[in-house]
């Protein structure tokens, strides 16, 4: 029984000290890959050097998140475009938009994200989507761009059934995290009608802990926990959440070309 953690910031310096030992736990958890969504440009080294660290576990992404989104933005995506020809990556992400901290960039974010979906379709990557507050906005986004070759995650899903089953149309998974073990969380309404075959996992580390972790920095190795809550929302085995997402996961993202 094996997971995959589809969206883990572990190169942040929440994790500096121990790095080593987080990933070491999350294998000893049974999750044998992680994806690291790029967040900026100054992050950009610190979570390739994290990947090339740890090989065969953890998998470099590139992309520009929202809230880094200024009047820049084109320069910040020119240089890191240029990466593509130094190095592999599993994803185009973490992009999309958010509608949540500050609108003041809002047209920027959207160009910038559209430039991030033409990427996706070029270089036939999958996309990781950030929608805090935005999850209709971006769903339109997407629909103007899918041609049938894009492909990707609602990083962190915490929509409604219609916006679910809109986003499964499109080809794209949900990725479902430490929310869905919040007692306030709608989440658990809302899956037993998309299914396992529609999710991928994810922790969003060091954000959004599961319980009974919440309150404590989030890492990779918490992913059972959030596993074991949809086994029991879906009545199904532990085994069988590990088995399906991971199959998504490894039919999303192309592990095998590293």
């Amino acid at each position: 029984m094996e997971f995959i953690d589809t969206h883990a910031h572990l190169f942040l310096k929440d994790f500096h000290e121990d790095k080593a030992q987080i990933v070491q736990r999350a294998l000893e958890s049974k999750v044998t890959k992680i994806v690291l969504p790029n967040i900026d440009l100054i992050s950009f080294p610190e979570q390739l050097s994290f990947a090339n660290q740890f090989p065969g576990i953890c998998y470099p992404t590139i992309g520009l998140h929202p809230c880094d989104v200024k009047d820049n933005y084109n320069l910040i995506l020119d240089e890191l475009e240029l990466e593509f020809d130094k190095e592999k990556f599993i994803a185009i992400g973490e992009t999309g938009t958010d509608a949540y901290w500050d609108l003041s960039f809002w047209e920027n974010q959207i160009e910038a994200f559209n430039r991030q979906l033409e990427w996706a379709k070029f270089k036939k990557l999958p996309v990781i989507i950030h929608s805090r507050e935005s999850i209709d906005q971006n769903i339109k986004l997407v629909e103007a761009k899918q041609d049938g070759s894009l492909k990707g995650v609602f990083h962190c899903f915490t929509g409604d059934l219609k916006q679910a089953e809109e986003i499964v149309a499109l080809g794209f998974y949900l990725g479902i995290g430490g929310v869905i073990t919040y007692k306030n969380s709608d989440l658990k309404n809302i899956l037993p009608d998309i299914g396992l075959e529609h999710i991928v996992l994810e922790t969003d580390s060091p954000f959004l802990s599961p319980v009974p972790f919440r309150g404590k920095r989030n890492e990779s190795a918490y992913i059972p926990a959030i596993a074991e809550k949809i086994s029991e929302i879906l009545d199904l085995s532990l085994e069988t959440v590990a088995i399906k997402t991971s199959e998504n996961a490894e039919r999303l993202f192309n592990f095998k070309q590293f």
